[in-house]
């Protein structure tokens, strides 16, 4: 597509939004300021470096095995580059602490440091980009039982707790050093594949391991800590420490950030019905955006009714400012790089049709009583040329519009990817 095409296009589009009273300039501009918190574990399968030759476990599993993923940070760093070179906007990255650059030395989980984290500290410091984190209670000898946080052994425990304490630190200095405050998110595999007879005590011990690691204050500038809820996973079908229930009480009286994954509640459940309601408790939360197919399964995020309803309610109830949105899937049958590309773009054009929705006039339908008109117009703004703001917007990010990504990762596939 030529760019006066492009051009004329959204000329036209522009019009047409103006005429519901839209400024699609104003959109723009707002959309090009929101961050999105790409996951480093799409590139390589969740399997990090730590070279400890652990399986994943702990109710994770990614499948497929589509050749050429990254198996060392160049590798990793290289992908990364190319996928946000794809991507409209200045984005972030979600680092989990298996992923830290260790020389080829076994470094136990209790011992990690900022200096692991170092060159992605200062990749994301040349890119300009911030960089989220989260500890990694998973694949490691001492969470092969189920239980990590919320162990009834007291020295696998303070193994964990020490964990998650350092955790904090590494977190924080990314923030300090980047000037772009963290997010470091904590989410544990506790739970029992049968039914338990005693559901209280582990929550207990949860809570307090969660009250040891973050008795350290930091600077809210730098780090902020969140706490991820989930309804079930594999092996742990019947029973889970860290329910939803539990991180929303405990966020609440910690005033901690609340993690809402969109793989994490029941199958017919969506989040953006829950964003209203724990805002008017909690100063901020993190999203990780995913696609659960039947179960958590993490699909690759696509331009679906849910991702829409994520991105208008966080829109229309003017909560994007206080909230963290990152991205949380992992497929292995596809191209990895396109899976992320995919994935983004699809979350950052939910953004845009939900910015270019007249929202003060669907908010004076409501209060007036006219339904009628609400759904009429609703209705209608579903064929409303988003995708030609669309293509302008990556145009003039200097991004390719449309399908022409699809092309660059292909030729980087031929060149890098197929020599690995």
């Amino acid at each position: 597509m030529s760019n006066s095409s492009i051009t004329n296009r959204y000329q036209l589009a522009r019009e047409q939004y103006a005429e519901l009273g839209v400024d699609v300039d104003k959109a723009i501009a707002i959309l090009s300021q929101i961050p999105v918190s790409l996951h480093c574990w799409q590139g390589d399968d969740v399997g990090g470096f730590e070279r400890t030759g652990e399986a994943l476990g702990n109710g994770l599993a990614v499948t497929g095995n589509y050749p050429g993923k990254a198996t060392n940070p160049e590798q990793l760093r290289s992908d990364l580059d190319k996928v946000t070179s794809l991507l409209p906007g200045k984005h972030r990255l979600n680092l989990h602490a298996c992923y830290g650059e260790f020389g080829g030395k076994k470094v136990d989980r209790d011992a990690v440091g900022v200096e692991h984290f170092q060159n992605w500290i200062d990749w994301a410091k040349q890119k300009g980009m911030g960089l989220d984190f989260n500890p990694t209670y998973f694949a490691h000898p001492l969470s092969d039982d189920g239980f990590t946080l919320s162990h009834k052994d007291d020295a696998v425990r303070k193994f964990w707790i020490e964990h998650g304490k350092r955790c904090r630190e590494i977190g924080a200095s990314m923030g300090s050093q980047l000037g772009s405050t963290t997010v470091t998110n904590f989410w544990i595999p506790d739970g029992y594949k049968d039914l338990p007879a005693d559901r209280k005590a582990p929550r207990e011990r949860l809570t307090a391991s969660l009250d040891e690691i973050f008795t350290k204050q930091i600077d809210p500038a730098v780090h902020l800590d969140a706490v991820e809820c989930k309804l079930f996973g594999i092996g742990s079908e019947s029973y889970v420490v860290g329910s939803h229930e539990f991180y929303l009480g405990y966020a609440v009286t910690r005033q901690k950030v609340l993690c809402l994954d969109a793989g994490h509640f029941h199958p017919t459940e969506g989040i953006a019905d829950k964003i209203s309601s724990v805002m008017q408790w909690l100063p901020r939360i993190l999203l990780h955006v995913s696609r659960g197919v039947r179960w958590d399964s993490d699909h690759v995020v696509i331009l679906n009714d849910d991702l829409n309803q994520i991105a208008q309610e966080l829109v229309r109830g003017e909560f994007v400012g206080r909230t963290h949105i990152g991205l949380d899937f992992f497929d292995a049958s596809i191209n990895r790089i396109a899976a992320w590309v995919i994935g983004t773009r699809a979350m950052i054009k939910a953004l845009l049709i939900a910015l270019l929705e007249p929202t003060d006039k669907l908010r004076q339908m409501e209060n007036e009583g006219d339904f009628t008109g609400r759904l009429a117009l609703l209705e209608e703004l579903k064929t409303m040329p988003f995708g030609a703001v669309w293509d302008y917007h990556c145009e003039k990010m200097g991004v390719p519009a449309g399908l022409a990504w699809l092309e660059e990762v292909r030729s980087y596939e031929r060149d890098v990817i197929s020599k690995r």
